[in-house]
């Protein structure tokens, strides 16, 4: 039994040190040998060592450095075993000076430990990707989660994970993509790329689109995670912020957003003394310290005011207490700032609760006809609109339109329960 134990702790310990230093060791092997495949088999294989290794003489003092250590050490012997690569080391040494033609250095010390974390969330989120597999990479090489955990949180088969992957990392091969930190423009477009990815994939886990679970925790978790850690590689950026606050401020309702029975509990009929009151704070705190980079001139952008309308429904005692007038103007600016369907419809939302279902009807009915023509989120708020209008026929119409399209079965249970609600069968 005691060495079952030891054994345990061992593994606990591993996984701990993996999720906390997988990012930064994929991201430095990526600097070191310029091959993200390599890079990764480096890091897989220091992580199995350690699982075979720290049972049997403890958890180092420095997991995260033993396991560098370890990868660098492995990486040398990769170089040395390969007649190719010895070659290629003889014609850089006399290339010296050309531009681009630097010599793989595995035994260089690792410093920019920030610069190789940052260098690795942009190309996992290089556009030459699609959201998919930007999504994947990122959740694969970033958040160090297995191609397991990332079908699980996706509701994918492993084998096609697997493939997207393996197909993302070819991509980039194929492209010759500059494993270099982008400048000026190029960086600020590909800023956005990366935030993009992590709020799909917190949305993923906070309003899962498929399958029957309401919400997809672990995902959601994740992307808070990539967020923090970006908000630490770019303390200066507000939209930077602006994510991680509205990623925090939104998964702070999760306790509240299933009651007891497990069944889904909307934003008015939450008990908020049952929202996560740390995450909360946090997410608050990320978004006084965008407010400041802002008020300082640095432009902002959508997810700060998505922070910005989620922290007033975070100080609202109760429903009624939400102040829709600041929500409403909040989305009117946002909807200048990102255009977009989705910006509208929820900016019918607020001003349906601010002045009135009748001007929320009206913001839906300029919607062009095919806007989001397979999502249920116009049919739905507008049954919402129609209901508190009282037109109850018509709401249950659109209710029963917006559960036919919805593909996640609790989504669809609560559309259901509604449309039977407005037309009086319950």
């Amino acid at each position: 039994m005691p060495t079952q134990t030891r054994d345990d702790g061992a593994a606990q310990a591993v996984h701990a040190a993996w999720r906390a230093e997988s990012a930064r060791l994929v991201g430095a092997l990526v600097r070191m040998t310029r091959d993200v495949d390599l890079a990764e088999d480096l890091a897989q294989d220091a992580l199995v060592a350690a699982l075979e290794q720290w049972p049997a003489s403890g958890v180092p003092d420095n997991p995260g450095a033993w396991l560098m250590t370890t990868a660098k050490r492995r990486g040398v012997d990769h170089v040395r075993r390969a007649e190719t690569l010895r070659r290629k080391v003889v014609e850089l040494e006399h290339a010296q000076g050309r531009e681009g033609q630097e010599m793989p250095d595995l035994d260089a010390q690792v410093d920019h430990i920030e610069d190789d974390v940052l260098r690795l969330i942009f190309l996992t989120c290089h556009p030459a990707l699609t959201p998919e597999s930007r999504a994947a990479l990122t959740l694969r090489l970033v958040g160090g989660l297995t191609t397991a955990e990332i079908a699980r949180g996706f509701l994918a088969a492993e084998s096609a994970v697997g493939q997207r992957i393996s197909r993302a990392k070819r991509t980039l091969a194929d492209a010759r993509v500059q494993l270099d930190l982008p400048t000026g423009a190029e960086r600020s477009d590909r800023l956005d790329d990366v935030m993009a990815v992590i709020y799909l994939i917190f949305n993923e886990g906070y309003a899962a689109t498929a399958g029957e679970d309401w919400m997809r925790p672990e995902l959601a978790h994740e992307a808070i995670r990539l967020a923090r850690l970006l908000s630490s590689l770019a303390p200066e950026e507000p939209e930077v912020l602006g994510l991680q606050a509205l990623c925090e401020l939104q998964a702070s309702r999760m306790p509240a957003r299933l009651d007891d029975d497990g069944a889904p509990v909307l934003l008015e009929a939450q008990d908020r003394t049952r929202w996560d009151r740390t995450q909360l704070r946090s997410g608050l705190t990320a978004l006084a310290a965008a407010d400041r980079f802002a008020a300082g001139g640095t432009p902002v952008g959508r997810y700060f005011l998505q922070a910005a309308i989620a922290a007033q429904h975070a100080r609202a005692e109760t429903a009624d207490a939400t102040d829709w007038h600041r929500i409403a103007a909040l989305y009117d600016v946002l909807a200048d700032a990102a255009p977009g369907p989705v910006v509208d419809v929820n900016r019918a939302v607020a001003h349906g609760r601010a002045n009135g279902p009748a001007v929320g009807l009206a913001i839906l009915d300029l919607l062009p006809v095919d806007a989001l023509p397979n999502s249920p989120l116009i049919p739905s708020v507008r049954g919402d609109l129609l209901e508190r209008a009282g037109c109850d026929v018509e709401a249950a119409a659109a209710f029963s339109h917006a559960a036919d399209l919805a593909t996640n079965r609790t989504e669809t249970a609560v559309l259901r329960s509604r449309a039977a609600a407005a037309s009086g069968h319950r």
